[in-house]
């Protein structure tokens, strides 16, 4: 192998049996028995997996090389986070950029005319399928809250906004103060896209391998 093999693959290891154990409005969660290599031979492994529908986030960074970040509460880790824009894709067919752009708009109150592909991730392989698509936006206009149709309930009610220097805001991902995944990588990634004078990044209509 080279460097030039780092490159992930589909790949799907036979199932012997599929058993769903619940299901929710974001998540399901199922037990696979997968057929997994042990010495010579291979054995049945149980592997517990959600199935969810997945997200997208949003980087905005504005003509002062700002990010904007956002905090929310988080029930599971018991913690408020600083966070970009980012919601789930529970629209059936929305385009991932018009979904981002609806998040921005409606999380934020701003617009962009400037979007592009930053990454895509999962953010927790091991056990679940989610993907995450993080948007780069920019050229950005503030909406104001009289033109925004979208009621902020429950986490949402109360987020107050930021907007932080690049380079702070990758010293507090490295420092870290910042523990949400979509803004730790979407922060470095931003700053990665900068130094490169952003000549590498994807459309915004790329599509997901």
């Amino acid at each position: 192998m080279t460097p030039d093999d780092v490159r992930d693959s589909p790949e799907r290891w036979p199932v012997a049996e599929r058993t769903t154990v619940y299901e929710g409005r974001v998540f399901d969660v199922r037990t696979d028995r997968v057929e997994m290599p042990r010495g010579d031979g291979t054995e049945l492994v149980a592997r517990d997996v959600i199935q969810h529908i997945g997200s997208v986030g949003v980087l905005a960074l504005d003509d002062r090389d700002r990010v904007l970040l956002l905090r929310q509460y988080r029930h599971p880790v018991s913690r408020l986070l600083w966070e970009p824009p980012a919601g789930l894709r529970d629209v059936t067919g929305e385009p991932l950029h018009k979904l981002a752009e609806r998040e921005l708009l409606e999380e934020a109150g701003y617009r962009a005319d400037r979007w592009d592909t930053l990454v895509d991730v999962y953010p927790s392989p091991g056990m679940a399928d989610e993907r995450v698509r993080i948007f780069l936006a920019r050229g950005l206009a503030e909406v104001p809250a009289d033109e925004i149709d979208f009621e902020r309930v429950h986490e949402e009610a109360d987020m107050p906004i930021v907007w932080v220097p690049l380079d702070d805001a990758v010293r507090k991902v490295l420092a870290g103060e910042v523990h949400n995944m979509i803004a730790c990588v979407g922060v470095l990634a931003v700053r990665a896209a900068r130094d490169s004078g952003f000549a590498d990044l994807r459309p915004v209509d790329a599509p997901e391998d």
